[in-house]
């Protein structure tokens, strides 16, 4: 179990430092994968860049809580961060975004979070 719990953290946070490369330097497709397209007009940008590097900047601090604290508080950080996905799942379904991408990715994006968290603590 200690080995799933580990690959399972580490894909998670690498997959937030994916998502924040992605919406740094390819902020469009980013956005419409995301579920909400960004509009032309306005300052969109400026707000995908914001997303960016929010989920840059946990995917590196999920790293470095597993690799220099420890498990455990890797446990604590995942149960946490499970709020971003279920919050995402709520800004789409507000914003017109289907409800297969709201619960096809956002909240199956927080269940796997969650169960990450509870490997983590059965470690």
């Amino acid at each position: 179990m200690l080995v799933t719990a580990y690959t399972l953290a580490v894909v998670l946070d690498l997959f937030c430092l994916f998502l924040g490369y992605r919406f740094l330097f390819q902020p469009a497709s980013a956005a419409a994968g995301y579920g909400v397209p960004a509009r032309p007009q306005g300052d969109a940008g400026a707000y995908l860049s914001v997303k960016g590097l929010r989920d840059g900047t946990l995917g590196l601090v999920g790293l470095a809580l597993l690799f220099l604290v420890g498990v455990r508080a890797e446990a604590w950080f995942m149960l946490c961060v499970a709020v971003i996905p279920l919050g995402d799942t709520l800004i789409v379904l507000r914003n017109g975004g289907t409800r297969a991408v709201a619960f096809g990715i956002h909240f199956a994006t927080a269940v796997v979070v969650l169960i990450s968290a509870a490997l983590l603590f059965a470690v």
